[in-house]
């Protein structure tokens, strides 16, 4: 099955982001995750545990392979004789060279196919692991833009409130306002300050835990240029869970145990039948000095070849109690398997409806920030003609600079949904993070 990809367009930067400039030393989203991968303790974790899950494979092979083993020794030994009057010294030196065979062992056989499952079943968790690092790495990426965002947001609102002040007073000196004007204006200065305080110390955390993650000081993500995102493809919530039955790694370990399970049972039920194997040895015995028989030095070569057959009759019916466990070990791996599929369906519908609600989302605040864009200009308007007072001006204000705070975010939302959306049906890879990349602007110098 081919898998579908999410086309995104490059589209003109929103007026109040263009107003954020990026530094010059700006990283975009894939030159983070490069360097996540390098870094990250949690994927450096994974990937040493999947080389050794390999390396645990590899040992199966050890069952059906040949051995051969090399022994020696020397023996030293005095024969002393008082009647008749004998002393006679002698060594023995002996090597074997020995090897084996197995023709016919079914528990050695299952255990190298369950080998084989072990190394799928490695590849399934290395590749949880990686779609893991992918979101987190885009998460908090997105996270430091949506900080930075929010900060010039509050700034910008800050302005606007400050200047609002200034004017207040100027009209309450010259009489043609009260007091009030001037004490609502500056108690929501001071409110916008506090909240420029909270905002500076959001980002500054942002920034520490992108900077954890990647293992850079001080890393500064290129913004994006994004006003208007596609749907997923394909438009149908069933179409990913679908995918998800092929290419899920939390399915794919699932079916792989119930295959584990099955292996096992044919290693218990291995327990009843005989096994047979092709021996050779080789040995060698010299006695340098002789013996008490023979007085000049011997040495003996001695080969043999055979076929060694061992036939179970009764174990205390361990093998029939072990077969009636793996069997119930295989039902528990099939209710696994059936529980990672709801799991992952429901997760996968959940992304789904989660993303095009976000899409919807994200238009209704682009109509809401137009919205109050005019409702701000029309208070200003109301408040020069008397019509309106200070306290409208800054609701206004204020409210215009939530909903663009508010659709910032949640366009990253969206973004993150797209990648959420294929994590959850696994269908995730570095190639997707690619095509968020492209949206990176490059950094303005």
């Amino acid at each position: 099955m081919n898998k579908p990809r999410t086309v995104f367009r490059l589209l003109p930067v929103a007026a109040i982001l263009a107003a954020l400039a990026a530094p010059a030393h700006a990283q975009s989203l894939l030159e983070l995750y490069e360097s996540a991968r390098s870094y990250d303790a949690t994927w450096q974790s994974a990937k040493a545990q999947y080389d050794a899950n390999l390396f645990r494979a590899e040992q199966t092979k050890a069952g059906i392979l040949p051995t051969a083993n090399l022994s020696g020794g020397v023996t030293r030994s005095h024969l002393d004789n008082t009647v008749p009057n004998i002393e006679f010294p002698s060594t023995t030196q002996v090597g074997t060279l020995s090897a084996a065979q197995p023709l016919y062992r079914p528990a050695n056989f299952a255990t190298y196919k369950q080998g084989k499952r072990q190394v799928e079943l490695a590849q399934a968790q290395l590749n949880t692991a990686s779609q893991d690092l992918i979101v987190r790495v885009a998460q908090a990426y997105f996270d430091v833009l949506a900080a930075q965002d929010t900060l010039t947001f509050v700034r910008a609102q800050k302005s606007a409130t400050g200047e609002q002040l200034a004017s207040a007073k100027r009209n309450f000196e010259v009489g043609t306002s009260t007091i009030t004007d001037s004490r609502e204006a500056q108690a929501r200065f001071d409110l916008v300050t506090s909240q420029e305080i909270a905002a500076e110390n959001d980002l500054r955390v942002k920034k520490l835990a992108l900077d954890s993650l990647v293992g850079r000081p001080n890393v500064n993500p290129n913004p994006l240029a994004i006003t208007t995102l596609p749907p997923p493809q394909p438009a149908n919530p069933e179409a990913w869970v679908q995918q998800a039955e092929e290419f899920s790694p939390a399915i794919l370990q699932a079916r792989t145990g119930v295959e584990i399970a099955e292996l096992e049972t044919e290693k218990a039920r291995a327990g009843h039948k005989p096994t047979l194997d092709l021996t050779a040895s080789y040995n060698v015995t010299r006695n340098p000095n002789g013996t008490t028989t023979i007085p000049s030095s011997t040495r003996a070569n001695t080969g043999q070849v055979g076929l060694s057959f061992n036939l179970p009759l009764f174990a205390g019916f361990a093998t029939q109690n072990r077969i009636r466990e793996t069997l119930s070990l295989e039902d528990k791996a099939q209710s696994d398997l059936e529980n990672a599929r709801r799991n992952v369906a429901q997760a996968t519908r959940t992304a789904y409806f989660g993303l095009v609600s976000g899409q919807q989302q994200v238009k209704a605040l682009e109509s809401a920030e137009a919205s109050t864009q005019l409702a701000l200009e029309a208070n200003q308007l109301g408040y020069q003609v008397g019509v309106r007072i200070n306290i409208d001006v800054l609701n206004a204000q204020s409210q215009l600079f939530q909903t663009k705070r508010d659709l910032a975010q949640a366009r990253y939302n969206v973004l993150l949904g797209h990648l959420k959306l294929r994590q959850a049906n696994g269908t995730l890879v570095p190639e997707d993070l690619a095509t968020l990349n492209a949206l990176v602007s490059a950094p303005r110098r």
